[in-house]
């Protein structure tokens, strides 16, 4: 067996260590929550269940998207590349925190099914990543760019007195933006259509599973 069999194997067992991490700890986040206002009146019941299906798609996304970046460092062989991925879903670990915080204020919990979200999207992201640099930095800029259009309707759809949701969210939104930017700064490039449109149907398919269980 070769060195890079033997580092491989290694990689996928710490992956596997960090996946059952991720999918069964509470997430700690490393920045305060953006949520800063108290909530001017109490939500109605319907209210609170719009807000906790929001936040329930948003939470099993951070999972994914967790899942996407460190399936694409494992397999990159440029350590700029890894160490840019590794950072994008430290960040994203913060925003997995922030869904948590606020599930849990309102008295709601997480997807049942994040473990499949985090295998799934892990897979995804490791064939990315196979593919090359700048179709794994494409596939970076095209996800939070998709990402970036769901919390955009979620500003919309949530609940006018939800402010405490609503300043989560704004705040997740400009980091996915950013994070879309970064990869096409670094040389990402842009997906075929109908890679785009697979990828759409995807998140289509786990935004509404996700909302109900």
């Amino acid at each position: 067996m070769d060195n890079r069999q033997i580092n491989l194997g290694d990689a996928l067992l710490a992956e596997i260590g960090s996946a059952l991490k991720i999918v069964a700890s509470k997430a700690r986040a490393s920045k305060p929550l953006p949520a800063t206002s108290a909530e001017p009146n109490k939500l109605t019941d319907e209210e609170q269940r719009t807000a906790s299906a929001l936040m329930r798609i948003n939470h099993a996304g951070e999972i994914s998207a967790q899942a996407l970046y460190r399936g694409q460092a494992m397999v990159s062989r440029d350590p700029e590349l890894r160490q840019h991925l590794l950072e994008a879903a430290g960040e994203e670990q913060d925003h997995l925190a922030w869904c948590e915080t606020r599930l849990s204020e309102l008295n709601s919990r997480p997807s049942l099914l994040s473990p499949v979200w985090y295998s799934g999207s892990f897979a995804i992201g490791a064939l990315a990543g196979l593919a090359g640099d700048k179709i794994s930095l494409g596939f970076v800029a095209e996800t939070e760019h998709q990402v970036t259009a769901h919390l955009e309707s979620h500003l919309n759809d949530l609940p006018a007195d939800d402010h405490r949701s609503r300043e989560i969210i704004l705040q997740m939104r400009d980091d996915e933006l950013r994070h879309s930017t970064h990869a096409l700064e670094k040389g990402g490039s842009q997906l075929p259509s109908a890679v785009r449109t697979c990828m759409s149907l995807t998140s289509k398919i786990m935004t509404t599973v996700a909302r109900h269980i």
